[in-house]
């Protein structure tokens, strides 16, 4: 897990393009020094500057980077980890290519000389790659398949600029941060953005399972490698769809096990970080340490999930540490999150995850996170709700699967009392719309935009048709698959980048490596091609995931139903300091004259609701953002955080 910068010029020397190439170089580096605390380098040849830190966990000692061919014609700058990279090293030695490193970096680099671009098809893991061929004089930039780790480009005046952060972009000095008004538009509709795009103006980010050739002559040509695909296999039974999962779980665990330096676990109390404990300890055996690690919050037990943390360590025999946030520590290192972030992704859950990564970073140099595990194994209680107005539909609307929808209906029954806590939800839900198209219903439930239309000016309000259609193309990509499997496909695509931006940027914050088994791709597809009657069987979430693991995961966290999902409890400090420094930054006069909100909105929703709405956060990201990254030099880095927080 690393940081890579770096320019290419496609019409002249890159010395032209950067003029002081090194200032440049220096610059970039200093601004994503926290990705790679342990080592940098740059090389260079006449069109190219790669620059790189370094978070050194396989191969300490040697490994560095940029790391070049023999006859120093080819350049690597490598920011991730290769799981399988020993066996694509044992086949590369059959091939004839000789090794100087154990790292996985050097399989990467001669990989590509044997293969060329494919070389990525052989790769499991998570990657943002770029490669200087000065054979042909192209330059190949690639992303892992799910998007677990970043890369962002710029077109700039006679090449493109190049980053795992887009503040190493602002930083090279050839590029200004402006405002995307559809990124923006985007974020105001689903507090994320779609695609490429980014809330800067010129910035796109490599879509995940893409790669990029710029050819001598700076023509670019992209493809797509990789995607999720639904080949429903219908001849395996349920028992078999188990065995398998459990076999690819146990596989992708004991493969990211591979480390050189401390590694350890996240550990929320729910199913996902429970399990992947529960697949530590089986891949390590009983004698190995495990460190977990779990946030919480003391206003009660509906922030706390820490009593089904520690049952889960004690039955795996892990050192178990904890760390319980507050209202203080929220307001001294939002702003510092903020910058750590570019640009706003998701939600409130950025805080405490930068927190407990602080913590996981305090004791090891890589985690796992259970990261993906609602959207491979369709665990989201909308799922539920989405499916159980489907099963209406077709009940009620004449056509020959009628009785089966019927059949569909009865089934989930027994599941309906989980949906308890979204009574309120689904009523303002079924008001409208019921029974339009599948695409309508899921972007209904997936539109945040109620709240940010009223605090944002007309000028940047969402615009909801736009926003739709762009939202309807990603939904209907694959027509012809089950309602169910269009919207695993859909939250893949829009909502899973999101988290995995928070995951990278929470972690390398602290030059933290994470890493998150439950994307591993090879479950990805399995799950893809698992019939939606037994993963999602009666409409029970995580249906087959949890007879997988049932046999490593306390029961009590197997039948939970307080799904939490590491809430904030942002509301009730709403009313002490917080609610003070929301309306300081929100109603300032450097706010006001933005002209991006409508200061008398901002004014009633913190008077007469005194919640923090979804709006709310918004409306504060945006302007945190904006004065971070519009306003002022985004190298300029936040004040060192001071606070302390409860650790044990």
């Amino acid at each position: 897990m690393c940081g890579i910068a770096g320019m290419l010029a496609t019409d002249g020397p890159v010395g032209r393009l950067a003029g002081d190439l090194d200032g440049a170089a220096r610059r970039m580096l200093d601004s994503i020094a926290h990705r790679g605390p342990d080592a940098e380098g740059v090389w260079a040849d006449d069109r190219c500057l790669l620059a790189h830190k370094r978070l050194s966990i396989i191969d300490l000692d040697h490994g560095h980077q940029p790391m070049v061919n023999e006859d120093g014609r080819v350049a690597v700058a490598f920011n991730g980890c290769i799981y399988n990279y020993q066996d694509i090293a044992r086949e590369l030695r059959t091939l004839g290519h000789h090794f100087d490193t154990h790292s996985d970096t050097e399989v990467v680099l001669r990989a590509y000389l044997q293969w060329g671009p494919a070389c990525v098809q052989r790769f499991n893991g998570m990657w943002g790659i770029v490669i200087r061929d000065g054979r042909d004089g192209t330059t190949f930039f690639s992303r892992d398949r799910l998007g677990i780790k970043p890369m962002y480009i710029a077109q700039v005046d006679g090449g493109v600029v190049f980053a795992s952060e887009v503040k190493a972009i602002l930083a090279s000095g050839l590029f200004k941060g402006r405002t995307d008004t559809d990124g923006l538009r985007q974020y105001l509709t689903f507090q994320l953005t779609l695609g490429e795009r980014t809330m800067f103006a010129g910035v796109r980010r490599l879509e995940p399972g893409t790669n990029l050739v710029i050819d001598r002559e700076g023509r670019a040509t992209t493809e797509r490698y990789w995607d999720i695909a639904f080949g429903i296999n219908h001849e395996r039974t349920e028992d078999e769809w188990m065995d398998r999962l459990r076999f690819l779980l146990e596989d992708a665990v004991r493969l990211r096990m591979v480390s050189d330096v401390p590694l350890g676990s996240h550990l929320s109390g729910g199913l996902d970080s429970s399990a992947l404990v529960g697949l530590a300890r089986l891949a390590l055996g009983d004698d190995a340490e495990i460190k977990t690690f779990t946030g919480a919050f003391g206003e009660g037990q509906a922030f706390d999930e820490t009593r089904y943390a520690k049952e889960v360590a004690a039955q795996q025999k892990a050192t178990y540490l904890e760390t319980y946030l507050d209202e203080r520590a929220f307001i001294d290192s939002i702003e510092r999150i903020a910058w750590h972030m570019d640009y706003p992704e998701a939600g409130p859950g950025v805080f405490p995850q930068y927190w407990v990564s602080r913590l996981a970073a305090d004791h090891v140099k890589v985690v796992l996170g259970g990261q993906g595990g609602d959207e491979t194994f369709v665990g989201y209680a909308r799922y539920l709700v989405a499916h159980l107005e489907a099963c209406l539909r077709g009940s009620i609307r004449p056509g020959a699967d009628r009785d089966s929808h019927a059949n569909a209906l009865r089934s989930l029954v027994g599941q309906l009392p989980t949906l308890e806590a979204y009574e309120p939800m689904m009523r303002g839900f079924f008001a409208d719309g019921l029974f339009d198209e599948p695409a309508a219903r899921y972007f209904r439930l997936m539109d945040r935009s109620a709240g940010s239309r009223r605090l944002f000016s007309a000028d940047v309000a969402p615009d909801i048709e736009t926003t739709f259609g762009e939202f309807e193309a990603i939904f209907n990509r694959h027509s012809d698959a089950d309602a169910i499997n269009r919207i695993l496909y859909t939250d893949a695509k829009t909502h899973l980048p999101a988290l995995l931006h928070v995951e990278d940027r929470t972690s390398m914050a602290w030059g933290l490596e994470s890493r998150v088994p439950l994307l591993d791709y090879r479950i990805i597809e399995l799950m893809a091609s698992c019939p939606v009657s037994i993963k999602f069987r009666e409409g029970r979430t995580k249906h087959l995931y949890r007879g997988a693991v049932r046999s490593m995961v306390p029961k009590s966290i197997l039948e939970r139903t307080d799904k939490m999902g590491f809430p904030v409890p942002l509301n009730q400090w709403m009313k002490g300091a917080l609610g003070q420094y929301v309306r300081d930054v929100l109603l300032s006069s450097t706010a006001k004259a933005r002209g991006l909100f409508q200061p008398e909105q901002i004014e009633a929703a913190l008077e007469n609701q005194g919640t923090f709405s979804r709006g709310i956060w918004g409306a504060l990201c945006v302007e945190l953002w904006h004065r971070r990254f519009i306003d002022q030099s985004a190298s300029t880095k936040p004040a060192k955080i001071s606070s302390v927080v409860a650790a044990s």
